[in-house]
């Protein structure tokens, strides 16, 4: 069985901030801690990028039903220094960009290509 194909999806992300483990624990046990992270999520992306990151959400669900453990999903938010470092690296301006080998696929209009892609290449992989 060969390597697992890596696939880099840089995208807005919801987040949501927690407090240092003990906190955590402690505010979970009042009742606060799940609203608050609740609301962050909710709150954190306008709807346009949410409706995106939804759509990128289940493309990776299909992706992964389809291909299993001959690939391996990377989610990177576009806002993290991870995120900065691949969009300059692979000259991505806009988002969702899928990085797959060499190539950036960018937009959710690129999700089709991207799948195509990475059909071809996982072919290519298991016939080597």
């Amino acid at each position: 069985m060969s390597k697992p194909l890596l696939v880099k999806i840089i995208t807005y992300a919801p987040t949501a901030f927690y407090h240092c483990t003990h906190c955590e624990i402690a505010l979970h046990e009042i009742g606060i801690s799940n609203q608050a992270h609740e609301e962050q999520l909710q709150s954190g992306l306008p709807e346009d990028l949410k409706n995106d990151y939804l759509i990128i959400s289940e493309w990776v669900r299909d992706i992964f039903r389809r291909y299993r453990d001959q690939i391996v999903i990377k989610m990177v938010d576009a806002v993290s220094l991870e995120g900065i470092w691949l969009s300059l690296r692979n000259g991505t301006r806009h988002y969702p960009a899928i990085i797959i080998g060499e190539q950036a696929f960018v937009g959710i209009d690129a999700l089709t290509p991207a799948e195509t892609s990475l059909g071809g290449l996982l072919q290519k992989q298991s016939a080597a």
